[in-house]
This record gives structure tokens, sequence and C-alpha cells, in this order.
């Protein structure tokens, strides 16, 4: 447990300095540990809402919230989040599931680290219907396994040219915060054994340290494409490691 914690720290430190709550990687090294799967999901998403409840509150004082960017991703998201969270799914079928979303979030992290390098963008109008149906599809997985959903949707909003990197950061750690919290509302619908989800506790103290730090000094010595480049890295070495345990 103690090495547990110490990496789920640091990853709280990494996500929350480039906006993101760490969901992937927490449910990655929970599945390394042999956490129960049952209860990866209401850990990963309750670690997510921690972590970036600091960064959502900056970005309102700040103003620095477009919410007509925003608004269709969570009106698609939100309603699917919870069912998503609230289906109860055996283990092999989790596995299988987590395996994919993985190695998709690292390809799309991957992305990510490209987009970096674009500075001049032109802002594209993304129809209504596609922000809400890309949001569906996003927050029913994102409930299903246990992330936020910030790291398929903050991809997919540079590829579209959607908005400013400003924007897509703080839209993506809103849509992270709000997915989260439906999800946790669908996974509490669910028989958790409460007495087992409670020993995990110095879980979410250590991402409470590691999101106030991570946010605070924003890793000034490392770049937000270099970030997202480790940490696709990390998602995807666990998905291949997962599918050479399907083939064993």
């Amino acid at each position: 447990m103690i090495i547990l914690t110490i990496f789920f720290f640091i990853t709280a430190i990494l996500y929350s300095s480039i906006g993101f709550g760490g969901g992937s990687t927490y449910l990655a090294l929970m599945l390394i540990w042999d956490v129960p799967f049952y209860i990866f999901p209401i850990i990963a998403l309750i670690c997510n809402i921690i972590v970036v409840t600091g960064n959502s509150i900056n970005f309102l004082r700040t103003k620095n919230i477009n919410s007509s960017l925003l608004t269709p991703y969570l009106i698609g998201s939100v309603p699917f989040a919870f069912l998503g969270a609230s289906i109860y799914i055996d283990k092999n079928l989790f596995e299988i599931l987590l395996f994919f979303v993985l190695l998709i979030a690292g390809i799309f992290l991957l992305l990510e680290s490209k987009s970096f390098n674009n500075h001049q963008i032109k802002i594209r109008q993304i129809p209504k219907i596609l922000s809400i149906l890309i949001g569906s599809i996003i927050g029913f997985m994102s409930g299903l396994i246990g992330i936020g959903g910030g790291i398929f949707l903050s991809p997919i909003l540079f590829l579209l040219k959607a908005g400013y990197p400003k924007h897509i950061t703080s839209t993506a750690s809103l849509f992270i915060l709000i997915n989260s919290i439906f999800g946790v509302a669908g996974q509490l619908t669910k028989d958790i054994v409460l007495n087992e989800f409670l020993n995990y506790w110095p879980l979410f103290l250590s991402v409470l340290i590691g999101g106030q730090i991570g946010s605070f000094l924003n890793i000034k010595f490392l770049s937000n494409k270099i970030l997202a480049l480790m940490t696709s890295l990390l998602v995807i070495f666990v998905a291949l490691r997962m599918g050479l345990r399907f083939i064993a």
C-alpha cells in the first residue's frame, strides 16, 4: 500500500499540472497491485474529483472557461456517465474494456503531445449534435471503467481545432470533474463493499496533496508536451502488459 500510495501521489502531481485527473493511470496502477477490480472505478473517480477540483476552481476564478465549448459535451456525457457507472460487469469483461481504454487513451495522449506544437490555431465551429454525441460516448465509457474522460476529450478538441489551448485545458478539467461526480453517483447504486473501499483512504490523501502541489508548481521544469508524452508511454506500456496477460 505504501508504494502504491507514493505512485498515486506522483501521478496526481503530474496530471494536475496539465489539467487532468489521472484516472487512467490510477486504474493501471491498481491493476498492477491487484486491488479488487469492483472498486477500481469508484477509487479512480474519487481521486479524479480530488485532483481536478483545485484546477477547476482556479479556472472559474480567472474566468478562463468557454461555456459554449464545454456545455454540449456535458449534456451528452452526464447522463451516460451515470448510466455506465451503474452497470455491473464481470472481471474478464472489465479487464478487456480496460485494456482497450488504456491503449486508446495512450494513443490519444500521444496525439495530445504533438498538438502542443501548434501555436497558431484556426478555431472551427463544431456542430452541437456532434459535440453531444462525442460527449455521450466518452461519458458512458468513463462511467463504466472509472475515468473522467478528459484524456479522450482534450485530444479530440485539439484535433477538431474546437478551441484555444487554454480553453481546451479548462474544458477538460471541468469535464473530468463533473463526469467523475456523476460516475461516483452511478457507482454508488451498486453493491460496493464500503469497508474494503475505505481501506484505501491513504490513496485519497496522497492525491489531495499531490494535486495541490502539481496545481501550484505547474511542473515548470517539464513542458506539457513532455508530460503528455511520458504519460502516454506509461499508459500504453500497461495496456500492452495487459494484452500479454490475455495471450498467456
